[in-house]
């Protein structure tokens, strides 16, 4: 195609979008800092009618990866579209999940109380900058994050990026519905079972995404609310547990060890949102400041990880003195919350149910960028409805959930490790496409987001991620393998993350000037 003809097809495009784009604006949802968009500009599939119906009948989201134009994004930004950046994120992290991550601090890397305590706060930290910066692209952009990681990585090459997602937010499906079904379970004594308790948690994931954009905004805007009530209750009735004076163990190598992979192992949590973190905000206006997306992003992520997983450090502290609870972590992980509520007899009860429930909050936004990914790996895939990859995505983690939930601790440490290798390295060949590449050729053309022609080959980028992450299997420490180089430190540490991004940034500038100068994109 020529560019005469290329240029055509993507006025074309966006002129029809724009037109679909006039229906009214639902003022309930522009107060929420966000805009309802039809989603049936382009052919109309029966897939697609289908979901134009289901949109105008029941308000469900029929958009799927389709950008959001400029025209559908125009008003004035207010500091309650922040708020709703902030709390959204907060929302679905403040959950009772994250405490798992807090407990393996004392329980798995033998720390002590502040020495964990301080080691997750920074790693918490240092991954919600990384997605907070990836973020900013959405209202700038008006495309979904991996639709955005095809100006890095290609065409084609960015479907693995969309394969990877769609595993890790599945990933995080399957955690978060075996806590929940755990809690439930050991609440009532036994007497539900834990899969019952994990397909009570999938139907509400499933009911929430369904109906889309619209609702998880409204939702996530007081889902917190409970969460943080019961959470602050269980630090009053769980401080006895806390022991303040652990101390690490180990010393030299070994500790140091051991503080380098729970550092790590905390940022990888907040980094795996960063595949999904423009997903949820590209209604926003598209001069919403940058600057302001990254701190309310930094802060609303950073806080809600952080504060669970404070609590679960203090849980793990007084426990990590018990030899046979890490062998008995999942028949126990459930009765681990509710033994942090049994002085409140009946309303700790309650309030366990609550933390339950509320863990849906972070399972919502996973699968709802789940489903966007499966679009992106075919376009075959992308013409049919958002609403049918989102029951698929919630079928997938529900059965897997209910097949491993006697193994969680060895799912989750080995699946959160797993999980910041690969963003690490897409995130920064992002920040040297944009601020060396991009700076020199008059930056991005969002309108091109779907024409393979004036997107990047993708060679520089898949050979980076291909030696990204030879550099990550070389540095990882896991329970199934440890690489020749993280053998080196104490008795091993995970070093994979900062190595593949390294690696990365040294291997990728150079790669991507050769691109340019042969093939011209």
């Amino acid at each position: 195609m020529d560019a005469r003809g290329t240029s055509t097809q993507i006025m074309d495009e966006e002129k029809s979008s724009m037109q679909a784009d006039q229906r009214p604006v639902d003022p309930s949802f522009a107060e929420l800092g966000t805009i309802e968009v039809p989603g049936d500009s382009g052919p109309k599939t029966s897939w697609q009618k289908f979901a134009n119906w289901m949109e105008t009948r029941a308000s469900v989201e029929a958009r799927g990866i389709e950008r959001v134009p400029e025209c559908s994004r125009q008003r004035k930004v207010s500091m309650k579209d922040f708020f709703q950046i902030g709390i959204v994120w907060f929302s679905a992290n403040c959950t009772a999940n994250n405490m798992t991550v807090g407990v393996l601090g004392p329980i798995e890397f033998h720390l002590g109380l502040k020495d964990a305590m301080l080691i997750c706060a920074f790693g918490n930290i240092f991954g919600a900058m990384c997605t907070a910066y990836i973020g900013t692209f959405g209202p700038m952009s008006g495309n979904r994050t991996l639709v955005n990681a095809r100006y890095t990585m290609g065409w084609y090459p960015s479907r693995l990026a969309a394969l990877f997602n769609v595993v890790v937010q599945i990933g995080w499906g399957l955690v978060d519905c075996l806590v929940a079904g755990l809690i439930l379970s050991a609440v009532n004594g036994g007497g539900m079972s834990v899969i019952i308790g994990v397909i009570v948690a999938a139907l509400g994931t499933w009911l929430i995404i369904t109906f889309g954009i619209k609702w998880f905004h409204i939702y996530e805007r007081y889902a917190w609310l409970p969460q943080i009530c019961v959470l602050f209750i269980m630090v009053g009735t769980a401080g006895p547990l806390f022991d303040t004076s652990s101390a690490s163990l180990g010393e030299g190598s070994v500790l140091a060890g051991h503080r380098l992979t729970y550092f790590f192992l905390s940022a990888s949590g907040a980094l795996g949102w960063s595949a999904c973190a423009c997903d949820f905000f590209v209604y926003f206006p598209p001069k919403t400041s940058r600057w302001q997306i990254f701190l309310w992003t930094t802060v609303g992520l950073g806080l809600g990880k952080m504060f669970p997983e404070l609590i679960g450090i203090g849980l793990g502290s007084g426990l990590s003195k018990n030899p046979t609870w890490k062998a008995a972590f999942a028949d126990s992980a459930g009765a681990l919350y509710v033994e942090g509520l049994a002085p409140l007899n009946q309303f700790g009860k309650f309030c366990a149910v609550l933390l339950a429930l509320g863990i849906v909050a972070n399972n919502v936004a996973g699968i709802y960028a789940a489903a966007l990914s499966f679009q992106l790996l075919d376009p075959r895939f992308a013409r049919v409805p958002r609403v049918f990859w989102c029951t698929v995505s919630t079928v997938i983690f529900t059965v897997t959930a209910i097949a491993g939930r006697a193994h969680l601790l060895q799912i989750f440490i080995n699946f959160l490790s797993l999980i910041g290798y690969w963003t690490i390295i897409w995130i920064t060949m992002t920040l040297q496409e944009e601020f060396i590449f991009r700076r020199k050729r008059n930056g991005y053309d969002w309108s091109a987001w779907n024409t393979r022609e004036l997107l990047p080959i993708g060679l520089a980028a898949i050979t980076t991620f291909v030696i990204g992450w030879v550099g990550a299997i070389m540095c990882m420490d896991q329970d199934y393998y440890t690489g020749p180089i993280a053998a080196l430190i104490g008795d091993g540490a995970d070093i994979g993350l900062p190595v593949a991004a390294s690696w990365t940034a040294i291997i990728y500038p150079g790669l991507r000037c050769l691109e340019l100068k042969y093939i011209g994109r």
